[in-house]
């Protein structure tokens, strides 16, 4: 190994070092990135003057029209959150099912999708639910790990429904891979992998953990019912009534928006322009919206500063990486795996289960992917859809799963103090696993990921 590249591979243990000791990742990538650039240029294994390139794709980060989408979401998101509309929907939602046995657990389920496809925000989404579905479930005698599980795993759908955070840097990042692996492989007229194609290609997969978690939960009713009592409901009439004026609007609003980009009709940035509106108007019409305006536009500032910060930290990192020769160093221990295409994306998806015990999802976008997708879409058989469906399921997991899952942590923040932080962590293990088998599934039926982006743009 060359004097760069191992200077390229101690570049990222000690990324991976400072974060595992809790430093901020956008300053951990950008100063461990300068560091190493400078003693790079000093032995000679790269040249310092590569930096000047920098402000250019920090100029073109901050002028990228799909990552424009991002504050949109996210306004959507926080706005749906503080103006209780999601409060409103759980609660009713609950006494719908609330004399079946399990009813509780699945209109947690149930209302979690709406909410995540409303929302996109995974912090947002888990601190809504655990304030008000854990204390309800507690109340009715339900299991401590299986609530707490079913709502952490609920919240994080947030991660794979559209309009997912996720998924728009996700798709940026794997155009931007797919788009250099073709011009490398000599085809100057690229096809293209968009955000759309991603949104599209993760309904179904989406949809199929919902499934399955319903599924599991059916199965704890009937062999375990102690863990999942009924409960007392409202009169029939009132609540259906109630719920059908609460369903309408948000399902307006997820319809317009995720409609407007699967149609054609609008682009990602563009959708998320009219999500915003629209949970603007919902807001107004339950509430005063003044008092709401100032918090929401901080929350909003401060998680898409949070976001911008940490890419262009990465940023930094991959013109280093590359600098040091680390991209081609990472294609040729892909290409060279046993098992061709096939073992070489089975490594990289064991490499993103094992860095989500330590770094959460924009972290591993950030760094990880344009290392690896390059490489990857240069082999024959990879689909870029499917591909990065695999990656952000995987991603989801890696949301939820100990010690470091951000998803635990809004958990235990806002959880009851009868529910311990190892209530949490076992609670989520069944969920884990249910993950862990719609992955082996999408690995075996692509066709999960690619046949609806192939039906809407013949891709």
């Amino acid at each position: 190994m060359a004097l760069p590249e191992i200077f390229a591979v101690l570049m990222v243990v000690a990324v991976c070092a400072a974060l595992m000791a809790g430093y901020p990742v956008a300053l951990t990538l950008a100063g461990v990135s300068l560091a190493f650039a400078a003693f790079g240029h000093l032995v000679g294994a790269m040249n310092f003057a590569i930096l000047g390139a920098l402000p250019q794709r920090v100029f073109g980060v901050m002028t990228n029209e799909v990552l424009l989408a991002i504050p949109m979401f996210i306004l959507m998101g926080v706005m749906l959150e503080r103006s209780r509309i999601a409060e409103d929907l759980l609660e009713t939602m609950a006494r719908m099912f609330g004399r079946v046995r399990g009813g509780l657990a699945y209109a947690v389920v149930i209302v979690g999708t709406l909410l995540a496809a409303a929302k996109g925000v995974v912090g947002a989404t888990t601190v809504a639910m655990g304030l008000i579905v854990l204390p309800a479930m507690l109340r009715f005698g339900y299991d401590k790990r299986l609530s707490a599980g079913i709502v952490a795993a609920t919240a994080t759908l947030a991660q794979i429904f559209p309009p997912a955070t996720v998924l728009i840097l996700l798709g940026d990042q794997l155009g931007n891979a797919y788009q250099a692996a073709q011009l490398a492989q000599g085809k100057f007229s690229p096809d293209v992998v968009t955000v759309s194609d991603l949104f599209a290609g993760a309904l179904i997969p989406g949809f199929a953990l919902v499934g399955l978690y319903t599924l599991f939960l059916v199965v704890v009713a009937i062999f375990r019912p102690a863990m999942m009592p009924p409960m007392k409901r409202a009169p029939r009439g009132a609540t259906l009534a109630k719920l059908g004026e609460l369903l309408i609007a948000p399902l307006l609003l997820i319809l317009l928006v995720l409609g407007s980009i699967l149609g054609g009709v609008a682009t990602p940035t563009e959708a998320a322009s009219i999500g915003a509106v629209g949970a603007i108007v919902l807001a107004a019409r339950k509430m005063p919206i003044g008092p709401l305006l100032a918090p929401v536009a901080q929350k909003t500032a401060q998680i898409t500063a949070m976001i911008f910060l940490i890419l262009i930290g990465a940023t930094l990192f991959s013109l280093v990486f590359r600098a040091l020769g680390g991209d081609v160093m990472v294609e040729r221990i892909l290409t060279n795996l046993p098992g061709g295409p096939a073992g070489a994306v089975l490594t990289v998806m064991l490499a993103i289960f094992l860095l989500g015990f330590v770094m959460d999802a924009f972290e591993i976008i950030f760094v990880v992917v344009p290392i690896v997708a390059p490489a990857l879409l240069k082999m024959p058989g990879i689909d870029p859809v499917w591909l990065g469906i695999l990656m952000a399921v995987n991603l989801q997991t890696s949301y939820m799963h100990p010690p470091l899952g951000p998803t635990l942590f809004f958990l235990r923040g806002v959880a009851p103090k009868a529910i311990k932080t190892s209530d949490i962590y076992w609670g989520v293990v069944p969920f884990i696993v249910i993950q862990l088998f719609a992955l082996i599934i999408l690995w075996f039926v692509p066709a999960l990921a690619t046949a609806l982006p192939h039906a809407l743009y013949g891709r």
